[in-house]
């Protein structure tokens, strides 16, 4: 998907990207990004990746943090988040150290 193609883009940019940019990028809406980032979380769950997620930010967020709809997407598919910055943080290590 052009989401898909997207984010591993900037997973090999060592980069992160804004979900308002992205959203402006691919031409969806919040709820179909967020809807499509969901997805995408449930399927590197499913195949022992990162989440490719992990590559969005908030605009206000000091750190560049995901949203908290991405920490509780996170939690329900069975991830324990004591340090949501440093969750975050190994996430897209893994992400940039896969990249193609």
């Amino acid at each position: 998907t052009r989401l898909e193609a997207r984010l591993a883009a900037l997973a090999a940019a060592g980069d992160t990207i804004q979900y308002g940019a992205l959203t402006r990028d691919l031409g969806l809406r919040m709820a179909e990004l967020t809807a499509a980032l969901e997805a995408l979380m449930e399927t590197d769950h499913a195949q022992g990746q990162p989440f490719r997620a992990a590559l969005c930010t908030q605009r206000l967020s000091p750190d560049h943090l995901p949203a908290p709809g991405f920490f509780h997407k996170a939690a329900a598919l069975g991830h324990r988040i004591d340090d949501p910055a440093t969750f975050v943080a190994i996430e897209r290590s893994r992400l940039h150290a896969n990249r193609t």
